[in-house]
């Protein structure tokens, strides 16, 4: 950029400065551009692949580098720990084959978020629903004068997949102070808190704003914002109520939300011989690791456990690689209650309902594991939990059925998205558009 231009843009950036928040908000909003029909050549989707993974990985390390987010590293890529989850899941903007951004979504695991270390998320994680922090966004520097023509795609896969896929309702983010405004007048994000933090280690020091948003209240917050707006400058029709042609969004068999893709090759790639990144972690995050990847072939490619220690400590308990969102009817005296599967096993489950369950109850519950796919089991009420926002309770299975079973057997083997991808002879498990799958 010429020394007239960035003179320019500084000029309009103080300006800008001076007006109030809402005028200064209604103007970027009224600069908005956004290709409801992209170009064929963009697709989105999902990396799970070595050489994808690789390239969103370099563009990421470019792109931090250049900014001052981190240090060069000798292998070129930017891989944290976060990346290792399976938990977290990883998007990429393809032009033409090519990886041109890309971003990371981090629902909460057994390592937390990276901007839990200096933001207070105990107002997020007071209210329901489950909080997703979103990072690791990079864009090509050939396409980033270019407006929102991949920013914009790469958001509305991300809001897609939280909403649909993910069970996610808010978002996180911690992103420097000169882009906080974007995300604070386009999409209504609401600062965690009024002042900004000097000093971010995850982002090499540099200064950095906490922010998040409700997706139970976007969509509200989006219409007001750009009500009667046409069609390239209307994001809430982009976000709510329009289909983007170029994403690939994950087809599977049963209601998970986790979309894992680190085998145990991909594991020892990236995070031991590309990077030292394992080599870094503490006994307890190894640990962590330990408990989640549990089967001989992840610990072969893991850091051995130092003597005496245990997987995940022994006040831990073991964090399940799939979790689910499965509409469920249980019958109890001939009353049906609707409930929401969020775990289960061969011999029991977890869910959540708005009633109290007497403990030693026993009904038939109907559960939707996947599109088309329907189990009924005779169960009793083991454990209650109740909360704010309904009741957890817990369930023994006394007569799995072969549906149940075939299910749990996949959870219980698989290690990533792709083996639980649909049968042939069964259709996909999709959301339906207003957000709930088909029961």
């Amino acid at each position: 950029m010429s020394t007239l231009r960035k003179n320019v843009h500084a000029g309009l950036r103080s300006a800008m400065g001076m007006l109030p928040d809402s005028a200064r908000h209604a103007i970027f909003r009224r600069m908005v551009d956004c290709e409801p029909a992209p170009d064929g050549r963009l697709e989105i989707r999902i990396v799970d692949s070595r050489q994808d993974l690789e390239a969103c990985f370099r563009l990421l390390h470019d792109a931090y580098v250049a900014s001052g987010f981190m240090k060069p590293h000798p292998s070129g890529l930017r891989v944290t720990p976060y990346h290792a989850l399976p938990t977290t899941t990883t998007i990429a903007a393809f032009w033409d084959g090519e990886v041109v951004g890309t971003l990371s979504m981090i629902r909460e695991g057994v390592f937390g978020f990276p901007l839990q270390s200096v933001f207070d998320l105990t107002a997020v994680r007071a209210q329901p629903g489950r909080i997703a922090e979103i990072s690791a966004l990079a864009v090509h520097p050939k396409f980033r004068s270019t407006g929102g023509r991949i920013l914009f795609p790469l958001m509305k896969f991300m809001h897609d997949y939280c909403v649909h896929y993910f069970d996610t309702r808010h978002l996180v983010i911690a992103v420097n102070p000169a882009k906080i405004e974007l995300y604070e007048s386009l999409l209504f994000f609401r600062r965690l808190q009024a002042s900004e933090v000097d000093h971010y280690d995850f982002a090499n020091g540099a200064p950095a704003v906490g922010a998040t948003l409700d997706l139970h209240e976007a969509p509200t917050l989006l219409k007001e914002g750009y009500d009667g707006r046409p069609p390239r400058k209307d994001l809430y029709r982009y976000f709510i109520t329009s289909r983007l042609p170029n994403a690939k969004l994950p087809e599977r068999r049963y209601f998970t939300t986790n979309d894992p893709v680190m085998t145990p090759a991909l594991l020892d790639y990236f995070f031991t011989q590309r990077t030292d990144c394992f080599a870094q972690l503490d006994t307890r995050r190894l640990g962590l690791l330990h408990s989640i990847y549990d089967s001989p072939e992840y610990a072969a490619v893991l850091p051995p456990l130092p003597y005496g220690h245990q997987a995940g400590g022994a006040a831990l308990r073991r964090h399940p690689r799939y979790s689910l969102k499965c509409p469920a009817v249980l019958t109890l005296e001939d009353r049906p209650q609707a409930l929401e599967v969020v775990e289960l096993s061969q011999q029991g489950f977890q869910a959540h309902g708005a009633n109290d369950l007497p403990l030693g109850a026993r009904g038939w519950a109907k559960v939707q594991l996947g599109e088309g796919v329907e189990s009924t089991v005779l169960t009793e009420v083991v454990r209650r939990v109740p909360t704010a926002t309904g009741h957890y309770h817990g369930f023994r299975v006394e007569a799995p059925d072969p549906a149940w079973m075939r299910c749990v057997r996949l959870l219980e083997t698989g290690t990533t998205h792709a083996d639980l991808a649909p049968d042939p002879a069964e259709p996909a498990a999709r959301p339906q558009p207003d957000g709930r799958r088909a029961a």
